[in-house]
C-alpha cells in the first residue's frame, strides 16, 4: 500500500480583547443591581428620617404639642405678630337682632266727594304739615246746594212766624170761648211743624257747607308725600278704591325687630322703669345710622320661629331710616363693670379649654388660660387669667406655640416691645376709650378684620 500524507489544519486564534465581553463580566451583572437598589434604599431612609425630624418641635416634641400646629416657624425665628393691650373698664352688652323700619302712620288720601279734580297744591316727594292744602275738588255744585238750603230756611222762617201768630191770636179767643180748644192745639201742632222745617233747613245749609271744606283736602298728618296716584281734571268719586296720594310719616319713625325668647326675661326685667337704647345699624352691621330707644314688646312669641318682636322708636332727624328698609339692631341690655376686655380675636380654644397666647418681656409668648365672663360685639370680657396692662396676641396664631419667639406690632404696623408697651397694672381708662360700641371696632380689634385673621383657626381644638 501506498502512504497516505496528511495535512495539519492551522489552529484558529481568538483575541479575548476584541470579543464584547468577557466571561468574567458576564457573571457580574447582577452585583451592579444589588449595589443600586442598596443606594435607593438608603435614598428614602434618609428622606424619610429628615421628614420627621422637621415635623417634631424643639427637644423632639411632636408637632402641635403646647398649642403648636402645622405651619409654625423654625426654631429660634421669630414669628411677627400684631398685639393688644387688656384693658380695664366698662363692657356693654348688646342683644342683636334683623329689624325692618316702619313708619309710624301711613294715610292713602281719598276723597269725600265726587267731582272734578281743579287745583294740585302739591310736588312728589314734598314734606307737608298737618292741615297743609293737597287737592281742591270743583266746589261750584256744593255753593249751590248751599244757597238752596238757604232759600228754603228764609221761606219756612215766614211760614212760622205766620203760623205763630196766628198760634197766639187763637189762644185769645178761646179764652173768650169763641173757639174750641180742637182749633188751638192744631194751631200749635202747626207751629211744631214749621219749626222742625226750619231745623231741616239748616241741616242741610250745615251739610252744604261741609261739602264744600270737603271738596279743598288737606293733609291729615305730617309727613312725605309720594307719587301722586290722579292728575288734575279727573273725575274722583267717594267710592273710588285707589286714593289721590299717600302721605308716610318718617318723623319720628319705627324700627320692628325680633330677639330669641330666651332672650325675654332680661330685656323685661330691664323694661320697667329703664329707658332701654336701640342702635340701628346698615346691611353689612358696620354703619351706625342712629340711635333710638326701645317702646314696647310684643303680647306674644311667634312660636314658628321662637322669636319676639319689639318696637323702638327713632327720632330720625336726619332722615337715614325710610320705611320698609332693613337693618340690623342692637339693643342695649346692660353694662358690666370693671372688666377685663381684651379683642374678641385674642380667645382661642382647644381641647384643654379657652386661653390666649401672652406676649412676654423677652419677646415670647406663653399659653395663658382664661375664662370667658360675656362677649359683647368685637370684644370680650374675661373674668379671670389676665389684667389690665397685659399683651396678647391678636392676629398670627396660627404660627406659634407656647415659648415661641414673636416680633410683635400694633394693628397700625409699628413695632414694639411686648414688656415696653406694658401700661401699668391697674390702669383705668375712661369708658369711651377702652370699650367701642359694638361692631364699631378700636385699633386694636380692627386687625381682626384683615384677611389674615381668618387663618389660625385650624388644630385649635374646635
Amino acid at each position: 500500500m501506498g502512504h497516505l500524507k496528511t495535512t495539519a489544519l492551522p489552529e484558529t486564534y481568538v483575541d479575548p480583547t476584541r470579543s464584547g465581553r468577557t466571561p468574567e463580566a458576564k457573571s457580574r451583572w447582577w452585583l451592579w443591581l444589588i449595589a443600586l437598589a442598596i443606594v435607593i434604599a438608603v435614598g428614602v431612609w434618609y428622606f424619610k428620617s429628615k421628614g420627621n425630624t422637621e415635623a417634631q418641635g424643639p427637644a423632639g416634641a411632636p408637632a402641635g404639642a403646647k398649642g403648636g400646629r402645622p405651619g409654625q416657624g423654625m426654631p429660634g425665628q421669630a414669628v411677627p405678630v400684631v398685639i393688644a393691650t387688656a384693658q380695664r373698664g366698662d363692657l356693654p352688652v348688646y342683644f342683636n337682632g334683623l329689624g325692618t323700619v316702619t313708619a309710624f302712620n301711613t294715610v292713602t288720601v281719598r276723597t269725600r266727594v265726587d267731582g272734578q279734580i281743579v287745583k294740585i297744591n302739591f310736588t312728589e316727594g314734598q314734606t307737608v304739615h298737618q292741615g297743609d292744602a293737597l287737592v281742591e275738588i270743583d266746589p261750584r255744585p256744593f255753593q249751590v246746594q248751599l244757597e238752596q238750603a238757604e232759600g228754603q230756611l228764609a221761606k219756612d222762617q215766614a211760614q212760622l212766624r205766620d203760623v205763630q201768630v196766628d198760634y197766639e191770636r187763637f189762644q185769645l179767643l178761646f179764652k173768650e170761648g169763641v173757639i174750641p180748644k180742637q182749633q188751638v192745639d192744631t194751631q200749635q201742632a202747626l207751629v211744631g211743624q214749621n219749626l222742625g222745617a226750619i231745623k231741616a233747613d239748616q241741616g242741610a245749609i250745615d251739610n252744604a257747607k261741609l261739602q264744600i271744606v270737603y271738596s279743598h283736602i288737606t293733609a291729615p298728618i305730617t309727613g312725605r308725600v309720594g307719587l301722586r296716584l290722579v292728575d288734575m281734571g279727573n273725575i274722583v268719586h267717594a267710592a273710588d278704591t285707589t286714593g289721590l296720594l299717600v302721605i308716610t310719616q318718617l318723623q319720628p319713625i319705627a324700627v320692628i325687630f325680633a330677639l330669641p325668647q330666651d332672650q325675654l326675661s332680661q330685656v323685661l326685667s330691664k323694661l320697667h322703669g329703664t329707658q332701654l337704647q336701640v342702635d340701628a345699624y346698615d346691611r353689612d352691621d358696620v354703619t351706625k345710622i342712629a340711635t333710638g330707644k326701645l317702646l314696647t314688646i310684643d303680647n306674644q312669641i311667634d312660636t314658628t320661629t321662637g322669636t319676639y318682636k319689639l318696637k323702638s322708636e327713632f327720632s330720625n332727624d336726619k332722615n337715614l331710616l325710610f320705611p320698609n328698609q332693613f337693618v340690623n339692631v342692637h339693643l342695649l341690655v346692660d353694662t358690666k363693670r370693671n372688666v377685663t376686655i381684651v379683642p374678641s380675636t385674642a380667645i382661642q380654644r382647644g381641647p384643654q379649654g379657652t386661653y390666649v397666647y401672652l406676649a412676654q418681656r423677652d419677646n415670647t409668648v406663653k399659653i395663658q388660660p382664661v375664662t370667658v365672663a360675656l362677649a359683647s360685639g368685637s370684644s370680650v370680657g374675661i373674668a379671670n387669667g389676665l389684667q389690665a396692662g397685659d399683651n396678647v396676641v391678636v392676629d398670627g396664631q396660627d404660627k406659634l406655640q407656647d415659648g415661641s419667639k414673636i416680633e410683635a406690632r400694633t394693628s397700625t404696623g409699628g413695632s414694639i416691645t411686648p414688656g415696653g408697651a406694658t401700661p401699668p397694672q391697674g390702669t383705668q381708662t375712661q369708658n369711651q376709650e377702652q370699650t367701642p360700641p359694638a361692631n364699631q371696632p378700636s385699633q386694636q380689634d380692627q386687625s381682626s378684620q384683615k384677611p389674615s385673621s381668618s387663618s389660625g383657626r385650624k388644630g385649635k381644638g374646635q
